[in-house]
């Protein structure tokens, strides 16, 4: 069954999170960042727990998540005054290049666009985030054993 024209983005926080869908947000960031990427870092930083989090995904074929991401709120800001960071965008490899991960940061934008934002983008696909407003700022850095770029969007 293939993904909807449109696809529904599901939006919770940390107490509204079923089981099952907890199990498949971890199941994609886990296949995505450890067993595909490779990643060097524990992926569970309990930064998913905190009230203020943000989780959006678009549900998959056959009850799995298709893409995700999730937004934190930190009280001091690590840039400027980017106090929201969008993060762990992940796109499952049988969903990829239909253009989930935009949808999915439009959606961002829409809901979080009048705030500043900041990320850590993997070097390589800082594209994905300009045309949302984000630009590369300071110098690339490793995180979790790959190249990233933080990036920031100004709030409108």
């Amino acid at each position: 069954m293939p993904l909807e024209t449109v696809p529904t983005i599901v939006q919770k926080s940390w107490s509204e999170l079923t089981t099952e869908e907890l199990y498949e947000i971890l199941k994609l960031r886990t296949d995505v960042f450890y067993v595909e990427q490779k990643v060097d870092e524990s992926e569970l930083d309990r930064r998913d727990r905190e009230r203020t989090t943000d989780h959006l995904w678009i549900a998959g074929e056959n009850g799995d998540v298709a893409a995700y991401l999730r937004v934190l709120r930190d009280e001091v800001a690590e840039y400027e005054d980017a106090h929201r960071l969008p993060g762990r965008v992940v796109v499952g490899p049988a969903y990829r290049g239909r253009g989930l991960a935009q949808l999915l940061l439009a959606r961002v934008v829409e809901l979080y666009g009048s705030e500043p934002l900041l990320l850590h983008s993997q070097s390589y696909i800082t594209s994905l985030y300009a045309p949302f407003g984000f630009v590369a700022v300071g110098d690339e850095f490793m995180e979790a054993g790959i190249a990233h770029r933080t990036m920031y969007r100004a709030g409108r």
